[in-house]
């Protein structure tokens, strides 16, 4: 996750775009008040220390009186001590004061590493790139439905079909001369293949989900280096599949093609990737800017 180099007046925070695990990204704020869209008032008042991986709102427990507290995840540790340090004791939006505190280490705090949602590592892009300082497209976009075995028994009508693309997206970083790719699969059930427009409907989900999964993919092997004096470095960070960045769009189109027999390993399992579907939202085109 992300992490503290150096020391003094040079630190830096590296900022991945994974979902944030460290209890020092983590505040928990209690002492609120009812109000009407509260987690609305707590993102605008802390989202100005940086940006906001999510702000949760909760009722206290019986024992602990009314009123409500909340945890809100920041992606650096460095803006989640800023507004701990700014905020604890002030009123904000309401009347009476806040206490914030950073979460200390608590056993079994989620430490697992998981892939942000495509939307979320946009957010992040933007904010630390600028609109304008990356792009994405994507390569090719495949139906491999039926590539994985898939049989259908004689008779066997309650058997749910699935429709199924696999993805390639490419992510350029042009200020600092980085491109990225990300490849993976997406799936959806199909409830009802008598009816064409549900085949229509499972067959963009999929795509959609596809699309999402490979742009996220693409942007797990960047590192984005936060310097104290608010300006960014990029650092190229490649997993297991850095063979795919490497390889001309031919092929990769053709790697891709070679390895529909085995989709598993495309099959990423994402956070909230629920959160990268809207079904009024048209396809992104093959070409995506960013702004």
């Amino acid at each position: 996750m992300a992490g503290r180099a150096g020391g003094g007046p040079g630190m830096a925070e590296v900022v991945e775009f994974r979902v944030p695990a460290g209890s020092d990204r983590t505040l928990l704020v209690w002492g609120l008040e009812p109000e009407p869209g509260l987690e609305h008032s707590l993102f605008s008042a802390f989202s100005k220390f940086g940006p906001l991986y999510s702000v949760r709102a909760h009722r206290n427990a019986a024992v602990a009186g009314p009123g409500y507290y909340a945890v809100i995840k920041f992606y650096s540790a460095g803006d989640a001590g800023r507004a701990q340090r700014t905020c604890n004791g002030q009123r904000l939006f309401q009347t009476s004061p806040l206490k914030v505190c950073v979460c200390t280490k608590q056993k079994g705090f989620q430490q697992q590493v998981l892939a942000l949602n495509s939307n979320k590592c946009q957010e992040l892009a933007n904010h630390y790139l600028g609109f304008n300082g990356w792009s994405s497209r994507i390569i090719t976009l495949q139906n491999v439905s039926g590539f994985d075995g898939e049989n259908e028994e004689l008779g066997e009508t309650l058997q749910k079909r699935s429709v199924k693309y696999l993805c390639a997206v490419e992510v350029t970083l042009p200020n600092h001369g980085v491109r990225t790719r990300g490849v993976a699969l997406g799936e959806a059930d199909i409830e009802n293949s008598e009816d064409p427009l549900e085949v229509v409907t499972a067959s963009r989900r999929a795509q959609k989900l596809a699309v999402g999964k490979a742009l996220s993919s693409a942007f797990q092997k960047i590192l984005l280096i936060v310097l104290e004096n608010g300006k960014v470095a990029v650092e190229y960070n490649p997993t297991q599949e850095e063979l795919t960045d490497s390889l001309t769009e031919e092929e990769l189109k053709g790697l891709v093609q070679v390895s529909e027999l085995s989709l598993e390993q495309f099959d990423l399992e994402e956070e909230e990737v629920l959160s990268d579907l809207s079904f009024d939202d048209e396809l992104p085109s093959r070409e995506m800017p960013s702004n």
